[in-house]
């Protein structure tokens, strides 16, 4: 398995090749993540990894689609990165993009809010939001992510989202996706 640690910072996941701007780095690759293209060939990697990246790049979108570009058909992404209602998000005067459950619909079939946006399609595996220890601990959290085990209770998460995670506020979310490209 060829794996792909993008903005491997100093904690490359072990066996991968690490990509990242910072010489201090654990990189094999040193490369700007906002300069497209990346120096990999196309459909080169079964996995790619990518911890508090998304919320850095300048162009979210043009960030996906390399990422895609490089996965081989049926690869998956792990992403990992912190909610936009996260306390500390503005302790790191280089983060740059919101992140919520829903910013990836735009790669996901069905679930794109403009459909001319991309070409990029991905399926999504795994969407799980972490929150602080309080929700954690009453169980909030499990509720936001019941829809992970039982799809008819994903309105919890929606409610969540777009009522109460100013109140109930989110830490980190974990997005898996599995690569879908169209055979030509």
């Amino acid at each position: 398995m060829k794996i792909l640690d993008v903005g491997c910072g100093t904690g490359k996941t072990e066996g991968a090749i690490g990509l990242d701007n910072n010489p201090r780095s654990d990189a094999d690759v040193l490369h700007d993540l906002g300069d497209i293209p990346y120096p990999f060939a196309d459909n080169e990697f079964d996995l790619i990894v990518s911890n508090h990246v998304v919320e850095h790049v300048p162009d979210v979108m043009a960030f996906i689609t390399e990422l895609h570009r490089v996965a081989k058909p049926g690869a998956r992404i792990k992403m990992l990165t912190p909610h936009y209602t996260n306390p500390d998000w503005a302790n790191d005067p280089t983060h740059r993009n919101h992140i919520n459950s829903y910013t990836f619909n735009t790669f996901v079939a069905g679930r794109k809010v403009f459909d001319f946006y991309t070409d990029v399609e991905l399926r999504p595996v795994r969407t799980y939001v972490s929150l602080l220890s309080l929700w954690k601990a009453l169980g909030i959290e499990f509720l936001v992510n019941l829809d992970q085990r039982f799809y008819s209770m994903r309105f919890l998460r929606k409610f969540w989202e777009q009522y109460l995670s100013y109140i109930m506020r989110g830490k980190e979310l974990q997005f898996e996706f599995e690569v879908v490209k169209k055979q030509l």
